[in-house]
């Protein structure tokens, strides 16, 4: 029986693990857009990656989530309601809890590659258009590369947090690491000891082992993009 709630933990796990990557994919999307916004030089695009920025970061994580689930579910079917419709659209977990991390680190990142990107000396995008290049061309051979590894240990916090923030998709009935840890624990109540205790403590040890493999992978990272650069420095 003990086994049969550590293979559901397991593929919790792996489920946990997936709504991460793609939540991490969405808020580089929106991190790459929201930085661009706040440097264009027109006002209003400014304005609206300063508000996102802004508002997405002082509003608690576990609030925007029920808000946009429970709210966007409600306003989508007020709005066939209105429309004469008798459909009713019950959004799945997976793609909510995804798209809703994904929403709310986006506006991290959005500061985090902002401050990359204005950490590289204006010079070199200059001198790439002065010798006939293009601005994608700059922007992919020359602040790019820089981009990534300044921003990296930004970018390696932000993941951390994001990784453990996935625990508040259990809350939208999601069957992730934390949903089948508490229901383990339930469930085995009556036959191991302390077990609401145990299988709580093996989901933090998996989260923990999830958290240290992030770590040795972006170092990895981390010294790629460095080469050079501290041999320059000497």
């Amino acid at each position: 029986m003990t086994s049969g709630y550590l293979l559901s933990i397991l593929q919790g796990t792996w489920l946990t693990f997936q709504v991460a990557l793609g939540s991490l994919v969405v808020a580089l999307v929106l991190g790459l857009m929201g930085a661009s916004a706040k440097l264009s030089p027109r006002a209003g695009l400014r304005g609206l990656g300063a508000t996102y920025s802004t508002l997405i970061r002082g509003v608690p994580d576990l609030v925007l989530m029920l808000l946009i689930f429970y709210g966007g579910q409600i306003g989508l079917n007020a709005a066939l309601e209105a429309m004469g419709s008798d459909s009713y659209i019950d959004i799945n977990p997976f793609v909510a809890g995804v798209w809703t991390i994904g929403f709310i680190y986006g506006a991290y990142m959005t500061e985090t590659f902002r401050g990359a990107i204005l950490a590289i000396p204006k010079g070199q995008a200059e001198a790439g258009l002065a010798f006939g290049m293009g601005p994608a061309r700059v922007f992919f051979t020359i602040t790019l590369p820089q981009m990534v590894r300044l921003a990296l240990p930004g970018f390696t916090n932000n993941w951390l947090v994001l990784l453990k923030s996935t625990a508040l998709v259990s809350l939208l009935g999601l069957k992730d690491l934390t949903y089948l840890a508490k229901q383990a624990g339930a469930a085995a109540r009556g036959t191991i000891p302390n077990a609401p205790l145990v299988f709580m403590a093996l989901a933090a040890l998996l989260y923990l082992i999830l958290s240290s493999v992030s770590l040795i992978a972006l170092r990895q990272v981390e010294r790629r993009y460095s080469v050079g650069v501290k041999r320059g420095a000497l």
